[in-house]
C-alpha cells in the first residue's frame, strides 16, 4: 500500500473498481486486489475513471496523462502551466476537464490527433471540481465558486463566494474549518432560503472545543444524501456515523449503486512530522 492516500475515485458504472490515488503512485484497484500501478516522477493530485479500460490523472509536474489500465501504458495529453489540480468528465460532450493552480481549466479529447480542445481563464487557482450532466462547479482559492454550463464556457452562469471562512474542500461545501455548508444551484430567492450550514467533525475534550479539517465529501448515487471524511478518522452519512478509524481519512467514494462505501485511512500532515511520527505512517482501503 502508498504511504500517503489522497483520493478514491469510483467507477460509475462497475461496483468494485477504484482508482485509489497517492503520493506519488496511481494504483487502480479491481475487486479487492491490486491489478494495476503506475509510478510518476511528481505528485499526483486528482485521479479519474475514463470508462472500464482507461483512466487520467493530474500531477504536480503540470502533466496530464491517459492510462491504459489492462496494459499499463502512461500517454501524455498535455500540461498545464502549474499544477494539474482537478479533473472532470463531461460526458454529455465526451470531454475530459482539468483544472490548474494557474487559473486555466483545459477541455480535452483524447482520442483527437490533438488532444487539448480549448483553454479558458479563471481568477483564481482550481482546487476542485464536479460535474451534473452540463453543469460544471469550480471551486477556486479566495472562496471563490464559478458554475458553467459546459457547452458555454465564455462566462460564468453563475458566480458566488463560500460562505464558510477558511479553504473549502470538497455543491456541498466542507472546510477545514469543521463546518458544511450544502447549497442549491438555483438561484431564485426560493431556492437560495434553503441554504444551511452545520458544524461536525468536532469534539470536546476537558471544556475545550477540538475541531479537525474537512477532506472529503461523496455523494449517495440514489438517496440523495452525502458522506463526509475528517482528520478526526470519522466518517458520517447524515444522518448516521460509522466508528473511529486509527488515523485520518482523506478520501471516500460510493460506489454506482450506493451499496457500498470506499474509506481511505491515511495521515493529512494536519500536525507536520510530529503528528506523522506519532501515528507511525497508517495508510489502508477499507
Amino acid at each position: 500500500m502508498p504511504n500517503e492516500l489522497r483520493n478514491f475515485e469510483r467507477h460509475k458504472q462497475f461496483n468494485t473498481m477504484l482508482l485509489l490515488e497517492s503520493r506519488p503512485t496511481c494504483i487502480f484497484l479491481g475487486h479487492t486486489y491490486i491489478s494495476a500501478k503506475f509510478d510518476h516522477r511528481a505528485a499526483i493530485l486528482s485521479c479519474l475513471f475514463g470508462g472500464s479500460t482507461h483512466a487520467y490523472n493530474g500531477c504536480l509536474d503540470t502533466g496530464v496523462h491517459e492510462l491504459d489500465l489492462s496494459t499499463e501504458k502512461v500517454t501524455s495529453l498535455g500540461q498545464h502551466a502549474n499544477a494539474a489540480s482537478a479533473l472532470s468528465d463531461a460526458r454529455e460532450i465526451n470531454t475530459l476537464i482539468s483544472g490548474s493552480w494557474y487559473q486555466s481549466p483545459r477541455f480535452w479529447e483524447p482520442r483527437a490527433p490533438k488532444a487539448e480542445v480549448s483553454n479558458h481563464t479563471l481568477p483564481e487557482r482550481v482546487y476542485h471540481m464536479d460535474i451534473v450532466n452540463n453543469t460544471l462547479v469550480v471551486s477556486m482559492a479566495s472562496r471563490l465558486f464559478h458554475i458553467y454550463d459546459v457547452r458555454r464556457m465564455s462566462e460564468p452562469a453563475q458566480t458566488r463566494e463560500s460562505s464558510l471562512k477558511f479553504m473549502t474542500r470538497g455543491y456541498a461545501i466542507g472546510s477545514v474549518e469543521g463546518r458544511i455548508v450544502v447549497e442549491y444551484l438555483d438561484p431564485s430567492p426560493e431556492a437560495q432560503e434553503k441554504t444551511y450550514a452545520f458544524k461536525c467533525h468536532r469534539k470536546n475534550i476537558e471544556d475545550v472545543d477540538h475541531v479537525w479539517p474537512i477532506n472529503a465529501l461523496a455523494f449517495h448515487p440514489v438517496h440523495n444524501t452525502f458522506a463526509s471524511a475528517g482528520s478526526d478518522g470519522t466518517v458520517s452519512i447524515w444522518d448516521h456515523k460509522y466508528p473511529k478509524y486509527a488515523s485520518a481519512i482523506p478520501s471516500i467514494a460510493f460506489n454506482c449503486d450506493g451499496t457500498h462505501l470506499a474509506v481511505g485511512v491515511s495521515y493529512t500532515w494536519d500536525e507536520g512530522e510530529d503528528g506523522l511520527k506519532k501515528e507511525g505512517g497508517t495508510t489502508r482501503a477499507v
